[in-house]
């Protein structure tokens, strides 16, 4: 249980703490609620093949023509200071 933590922490750390200008308890507590679900629902996880554990990977795609008209969108997370990127239906 230690070196899970130890690795989540490092990640936290690397993440948002280097990243973000904390002013108060009150925002670092917001803050860490914040990254703490990005990391839970949203964040890739190498246990489970870089998927999201709310969202398995999809289907490669095989096709030329679909790899060549790929749509993409970007969700800001965090005010900016992560983002999440999805295949476009």
């Amino acid at each position: 249980m230690n070196a899970i933590m130890e690795r989540w922490v490092r990640t936290c750390r690397r993440e948002l703490l280097d990243r973000t200008l904390i002013w108060d308890q009150r925002h670092l507590l917001n803050s860490l609620r914040g990254f703490e679900t990005v990391y839970d629902e949203h964040g890739p996880h190498q246990v489970l093949a870089n998927a999201s554990p709310l969202h398995p990977l999809p289907d490669p795609i095989e096709d030329p023509q679909r790899i060549a008209h790929l749509h993409i969108r970007r969700h800001v997370r965090l005010g900016g200071t992560l983002h999440e990127y999805t295949h476009a239906a």
